[in-house]
């Protein structure tokens, strides 16, 4: 059974993560085919707009956990070949029709989407605060949305799709039947514009997101070395194993008293 399917609709590509007895987690298989098609997506003159969605009861459940386990590889290889929707060099915009589970990985491909549906069913979840040694500080600023939702979203708290709805986070709220047709009606409302006025909406629209700050970006990259490494490992064994985790906290007990902070140039 191959881990990613694809449907044309017309000028719509409908892009299927294919893994439901793993809740489509992200392992090195799925995310090679998955740049393998945005890339052949990218280029091809007869394809538009893209849907993503998911197969089973989950759209991505994230990182494979068995998989790091086994490499001892956290988050995974980094690949060969580039994903252009991964590195924003995609110019054509993509639909999430989030069927199920986002969690993690599975949460990060949502908000690189341009437009949102939802199955009223489906979950959400910024998962980094319980895998790595920061949590996912970014995500709530890139989503506009005020500092006690984003400090919920970076402590890994579940959100369901009615209230990320409410929030602004999700465009459209349906059954869980609907989900890829309703992602299609949203393609072919974008089919019915002047296909630069699309693309350049689109390419716009992307460069007024907020994003963190340089000096932002070096605090987390020294704070995601704060800490014991070891618990990078651990929380991943704790999950695959289902068991309370057994976190050292930091190698030093004095280094949780000496934060790095912002330097400002």
């Amino acid at each position: 059974m191959p881990v990613l399917e694809t449907e044309r609709h017309g000028q719509v590509l409908v892009i299927r993560m294919n893994r439901p007895e793993r809740l489509n987690a992200l392992n090195e298989e799925l995310r090679i085919a998955l740049a393998e098609t945005w890339s052949s997506f990218r280029h091809d003159p007869d394809l538009e707009v893209a849907v993503l969605t998911g197969a089973g009861r989950a759209f991505c459940a994230g990182e494979d956990m068995k998989e790091t386990l086994a490499n001892k590889t956290p988050g995974g290889k980094k690949l060969a070949i580039e994903d252009p929707f991964a590195t924003g060099r995609l110019e054509k915009p993509v639909i999430a029709a989030v069927n199920g589970f986002a969690m993690g990985g599975g949460f990060m491909l949502v908000e690189r989407t341009d437009l949102r549906v939802a199955a009223t069913t489906a979950i959400f979840e910024v998962s980094e605060a319980k895998r790595w040694l920061l949590g996912g500080y970014n995500h709530g600023h890139l989503a506009n949305l005020p500092f006690p939702i984003a400090m919920e979203m970076a402590m890994g708290f579940r959100f369901t799709a009615e209230r990320f709805y409410q929030l602004g986070f999700v465009n459209r709220l349906v059954e869980p039947d609907q989900v890829v047709p309703a992602a299609i009606e949203m393609a072919n409302h974008l089919l019915t514009l002047p296909p630069a006025a699309r693309v350049n909406t689109v390419h716009m629209m992307r460069r007024m997101r907020p994003a963190p700050t340089p000096a932002q970006r070096d605090l987390a990259a020294a704070l995601h070395d704060h800490g014991a490494k070891g618990d990078l490992l651990e929380s991943r064994a704790a999950f695959a194993e289902k068991r309370a985790p057994r976190f050292a906290g930091w190698d030093d007990p004095q280094d949780r008293y000496r934060l790095p902070d912002l330097q400002e140039p």
